[in-house]
């Protein structure tokens, strides 16, 4: 197999020899004018690259390709080498395109284009291979991990052409504060990048994915990532919540002891001033809750509740004061009182502006009826009255205004 692709190549480089002889003996004018075009190509590792030859103005001169090792692939539409990942995909005298698939690191390098004119014209096309970063792996984590303690994770891929870049995030909030270390391959080629993250944890962190996101060119846009959801164990908090503002003597009380924490704390111990608590017939314990049946002035104190896990434990207080329910229906007195004080007041004014308003209108009327009373007296006729009348009233304003 050897001996006969040997006797391939010695064929199409006699061949290329030939035609440029032949090229020499029969040139023409416009062959100054030719001059093989072509374009660098980059390739995802595993893709296919297409390698393409213009000639915009070409006298039947033939074009060939070969590749880094300067192996002949193809001479105009004649496979050169046997490679079967070589493809011929256009042949003319103004173009040569060729393509190959299932491209490897090691295929990376400069491939020529040569026109068989006198002398040979050559056009180069580098060929870039991008190596694909492997699925990124987040180490260092240990579950459980306690609060206040320092973690310290790293993300690591391998296998990027160039370097990939690794990026942080939690809570959707990008971590800018990390280490970058970037390693050579055995290849040579590629590269293993790896990133730390070191951080202090408190119980805001339990539950939240922090995420490693790796970025490169060969992903189109879509990055490589690895998540950790963190598990940290902290000690209770608590806290006492009554089921009313107001506890009064009689009534019922129920006192709710809600803590937090991980492990979740079960059960809860329940005291009053630092002792236990003191009627276990009206004080009733049912899981968080301390249900005090019926309040009397005995309860007054301090109640404390505390829960306990296996990080450490924690308690709340809550100081009880039974109100009298007299008292706090006296303590509405003053303003119910205040506001029957306003009516009455502005009834007492009403009634006095009513009163003046109906003395004024009276004197008034009976002042003008005496008046015309006294006018028509002494009045022959009924004319002569109205105008008596007039006279009077005229004069008895006038004893009005001097009396007043």
């Amino acid at each position: 197999m050897l001996w006969k692709r040997s006797a391939v190549l010695r064929f199409y480089s006699v061949c290329g020899l030939l035609l440029q002889a032949a090229a020499s003996k029969n040139k023409v004018k416009g062959s100054q004018g030719q001059f093989p075009l072509t374009q660098n190509v980059t390739v995802v590792e595993g893709g296919t690259a297409i390698l393409t030859c213009r000639v915009d103005q070409n006298d039947n001169t033939s074009l060939q390709w070969s590749n880094p090792a300067q192996q002949t692939l193809y001479f105009d539409d004649k496979k050169a080498l046997r490679d079967n990942r070589i493809e011929l995909v256009r042949a003319s005298w103004h173009e040569l395109s060729i393509s190959v698939s299932d491209v490897s690191l090691s295929d990376e390098g400069q491939y020529t284009c040569s026109l068989f004119t006198m002398p040979v014209k050559t056009s180069k096309a580098y060929l870039t291979v991008l190596g694909v970063p492997e699925k990124p792996q987040i180490s260092g984590f240990s579950s459980p991990v306690m609060e206040g303690d320092l973690m310290q994770l790293t993300c690591k891929t391998s296998g990027s052409k160039p370097a990939a870049d690794i990026r942080w995030f939690k809570n959707d909030k990008e971590i800018k504060d990390v280490k970058y270390l970037k390693e050579e391959d055995a290849n040579r080629k590629t590269f293993t990048v790896s990133s730390t993250l070191d951080f202090r944890v408190d119980r805001s962190d339990d539950g939240v994915a922090v995420i490693c996101r790796v970025d490169h060119e060969s992903l189109n846009a879509t990055p490589q990532v690895a998540m950790q959801v963190l598990e940290i164990h902290y000690t209770p908090s608590v806290k006492i919540i009554p089921s009313t503002p107001f506890p009064q003597e009689g009534q019922p009380l129920i006192l709710t002891c809600e803590s937090k924490g991980k492990p979740l704390p079960e059960p809860v111990l329940w005291t009053k001033d630092g002792g236990e608590l003191p009627d276990p017939d009206r004080m009733v314990v049912s899981g968080r809750e301390l249900n005090i049946l019926f309040l009397n002035k005995t309860d007054n104190g301090t109640y404390r509740c505390e829960a306990t896990n296996t990080i450490g434990q924690s308690s709340a207080e809550y100081v009880l004061i039974v109100h009298d329910p007299n008292a706090l229906a006296g303590q509405a007195g003053p303003d119910h009182a205040l506001i029957g004080g306003i009516v009455a007041v502005v009834v007492f004014v009403t009634l006095c502006s009513i009163f003046l308003l109906g003395r004024y209108l009276a004197r008034h009327k009976g002042t003008y009826l005496t008046n015309e009373a006294k006018g028509a007296e002494d009045a022959p006729d009924a004319d002569t009255a109205i105008i008596n009348a007039e006279g009077s009233q005229v004069n008895a304003e006038e004893k009005k205004e001097y009396f007043i």
